[in-house]
This record gives structure tokens, sequence and C-alpha cells, in this order.
């Protein structure tokens, strides 16, 4: 096994007005091959924090406290459990103040915490009114790399004010998070298909590289906060309650379509275009490569396409290509919320988490949000056939795809089945990736993908069709 090797990075100190110490740490992990930088925010208490037993790390007792000794216990918790840290992090973001990091090695303008409201990736102002005074958070269950906290406020008045949500970034990235750019950018163009947003916090701190490499700080996001929207449910479960009621769901995902594009073209015209470069198709040539030989490996059968992928990447090669922008990246029914009087609002726009960030930040067809759609509708299909034996979705799933495309014509004024080269190696691409984590995760669930493939193939030398199978 590998020796983990953690290093404190840099410590950010504040009392908030009851005295409360509030930490965040940078630790970074240097046993891989790339170091990773972790958020780690904690606040330490005189008195326990009722109810927060379960966010307790540590408790001090008189002599533990190093160079914050006093007397009597200390109790240490997971900070964004402690409504006291939720709100120093509001009121830094809305005051758009700094909190100076202890340094532990490097220069001082290495490290710094700065909050920020108000502001879009190309300057857009975000005209917001204050949002109100915290009276309580939580923390959302089954999360990841990110701790969503819900911020429960109140008005000058003490009447209810509409919720926030605040994502608190725990891996840390050198560059700017899209979730945060791609959104505050569609806010401050007046989409409605987004929530709200609010504010953010960006941190700066020693990149971790090689110390003989001469080399500035890395920046990046540490916390983003924006509209909470309670009580929706996403798309994936309302297409779920669809296909299981039989209902048929194309004017949902007609309309659907019609915001994806509606999205699409609010970013073409606020973050711009470019062309595509060979690199950019050398790109997708590469992953559909890479993916193709990862299925293979994963299900031996998968080698009968050999020669299918070796010619749509060729046909990826030669074809035209739409200009580039910026796009969601990990499009899918579960990024989608049904909201009432709304309509469908995106959310989660920090693409494939696998990905680098270098590569999520950069502009990229949008048709590959159109194929992960395609696919999601596919996978409520298949999903509904798993508990289902002997029945078939499959026509269901036909119409939604249809409807979709149909939506998405009807606003862009361009059907994207007129690129339907890049859509088939887009889907494709998607389906390879989905083939090797079925594989390794749900083995009974790997005819949705290979499905897909087989499909793509069947219908590869004719117009594009949505036959699911």
């Amino acid at each position: 096994m590998a020796e983990i090797t953690v290093t404190v990075n840099g410590t950010a100190r504040r009392h908030d007005v009851e005295s409360r110490l509030l930490l965040v740490h940078l630790l970074r992990d240097g046993s891989g091959g790339t170091p990773t930088t972790y958020q780690v925010p904690l606040t330490c208490r005189t008195e326990k924090l009722p109810g927060a037993d379960h966010a307790l790390v540590a408790t001090l007792g008189p002599g533990d406290h190093g160079e914050h000794d006093t007397e009597g216990t200390r109790y240490v918790y997971d900070a964004p459990h402690d409504p006291a840290f939720a709100d120093a992090l509001l009121r830094l973001m809305l005051e758009e103040k700094s909190a100076a990091f202890d340094r532990t090695d490097g220069p001082d303008d290495e490290y710094a915490v700065d909050g920020g409201k108000g502001y879009g990736a190309h300057g857009h102002r975000l005209a917001r009114e204050d949002p109100g005074q915290l009276q309580a958070s939580r923390v959302l269950t089954g999360e990841q790399s990110n701790t969503s906290i819900i911020l429960d406020l109140v008005d000058a008045l003490g009447d209810p004010a509409k919720p926030l949500i605040c994502k608190l970034f725990r891996v840390l990235h050198d560059g700017q998070n899209p979730d945060v750019v791609v959104q505050s950018e569609l806010s401050a163009a007046g989409s409605t298909r987004v929530p709200d947003s609010v504010g953010y916090v960006c941190g700066r701190w020693p990149d971790g590289r090689d110390p003989a490499v001469p080399s500035g700080p890395a920046e990046g996001h540490l916390a983003y906060v924006q509209e909470f929207l309670p009580g929706v449910e996403d798309a994936w479960r309302v297409a779920l309650a669809a296909v299981s009621a039989g209902t048929d769901f194309s004017e949902q995902a007609r309309s659907l379509g019609e915001a994806t594009a509606e999205v699409h073209a609010t970013l073409a015209r606020t973050m711009g275009t470019r062309k595509a470069t060979g690199e950019d198709v050398a790109a997708l040539t590469r992953s559909m490569r890479s993916r193709h030989a990862a299925a293979v490996s994963e299900v031996p059968a998968m080698a009968v396409y050999d020669q299918f992928v070796r010619a749509s990447i060729k046909a990826v090669s030669s074809a035209h290509w739409p200009a580039l922008q910026r796009i969601h990246g990990d499009y899918h029914l579960g990024q989608v919320l049904n909201v009432p009087g709304r309509g469908w609002v995106l959310v989660d726009f920090e693409g494939e988490p696998l990905r680098p960030l270098s590569e999520r930040t950069q502009p990229d067809l949008a048709l590959r949000d159109v194929a992960g759609m395609l696919r999601s509708f596919d996978y409520v299909a298949g999903s509904w056939e798993q508990t289902h034996p002997g029945h078939s979705a499959a026509s269901w799933a036909v119409r939604a795809r249809t409807a979709f495309l149909e939506g998405y014509t009807a606003s862009a004024g361009r059907d994207p089945r007129e690129d339907d080269i890049l859509l088939n190696a887009l889907e494709l691409d998607k389906a390879l990736y989905e083939v090797v984590y079925e594989a390794r995760n749900r083995p009974t669930w790997l005819d949705i993908p290979t499905t897909a493939i087989a499909r793509i193939v069947r219908l590869s030398d004719g117009p594009r069709s949505d036959l699911r199978s």
C-alpha cells in the first residue's frame, strides 16, 4: 500500500462576533503522481454545539491547543455543520472581504482567501440585493467531492426569505471552477434556466509542484452560493415516473430540448465561440480510442466494433465541425430540475468529474450535451426494464429522444441530426464510457450501453434515426 503523505499547506483563521474560532485548512496529499489539495474547514467552540455530535471531530482539553491554548475544553467540528461557519462564508461573499492564511512556507502573497459577488466571468454586474440573515443551516447528505450547505434566511422583518445553497469544494483545483463561472455568466445574462448566483469564495495557495521549479501560486474557487430550489424533482425522477406509469414523455422532452438550446445560445452569445482546431479533433479521436480500448479490456466482446470505431474516427477527422462554445459538459436528466412555474432549470456545470479541469474549462461541441441527454433517455428506459424483466420501454425512449431533438431544433434553428457524424461519435464515446462503468459496477445493466452501440453501428450508413433496439 502506498504511503499517504499529507502536509498542512496553509490555514485561514477568523474569529466571529462570539469569538468562535473558524479555521480553513488546506492539506496537500503528495502520495500520488500529482499532489492533491483538500479544503478542510473546522470550527472550534468553547461549548458543545447542540445536535452536532455527528460532526464532532475532536475534543481538546487544557494544554492541547498549542499556540491557541486557553483554559477549558474546546470542541472541534466539521465546519459545514456549524451555522457559525455558514454565516461567516455568506458574509465573506456578500461583503467581499478577505481572510488571511497563516503562512507555512513560501511568500506571503501566495496565500489569500477572498469573497466576491456580483460578477460573471466577463465582468457583467450581477445586481443582487442582500438575501437576508442566516437563521439556520444544514448539510445535504449523499455528497461526494463537494459538501452542500442549505442556508435558511430571514429578511429584515424576520420573515422567511428565499433559501440558498452553498457548495463547498473539498478537492481544490488550480483554475476557475466551471460550475461557478458558467452559472454566474448565465445568471448575469438574466437566464432563468439556472439558479440565481449569489457569490463565491476564491483562494490562492502554493501549487504544490516541484519546489525546485519556480512557479506562481495556484488559484481556484473554494465555495459558491446560489439560489436553492426546495421541493422540486429532477428530470430523471420525472421521466422514470412517466415510463413507470406508461405515460408519454414527449411534451416534457420537447420543452427540455428547447431549454437546452436556449442555454447553449445564451452561452454562445455571452461567452463567445471559436473555430475547432486540429487539436480539438485529435482530442475527440483520442477519447474514442481510449474508451474503446477500455471497453474491450472490460468486455472483450466489444472488439467486434474495432473496425467501426476506426471508421468513426476517420469520419470525425474529416467532418465539418460547428463552432465550439462553453457547454454543460456532463448533461443528463439528473442535472435538470423541474421547477413549477419556471420550467426546466439546469444545474451542476462542473463537467465530467474525471476530466482534468483544464479540459472542462475549454469550449466544446454543444452536440456533446445533446448526446449526453439522448443517452440519459435510454438509461431511464433501461433502468425500468431492469425491474420489469420481459418488458420493453424502447418505444418510450424513441419518442422521448425524438421529441427532445425536435424541441432543440425548434429553438436553435438547426437540427443536431444534420451533424450526424459528430452526434453519432459523441453518443458512441459516451456509450463506451458507460460500458466500462457498468462492467465494473452494475454488470446486469451492461445491455443498456451495448444496445445503444449496436444501434449506432447499424444506422451509421443511413439517415439518423432514434430507434433504440
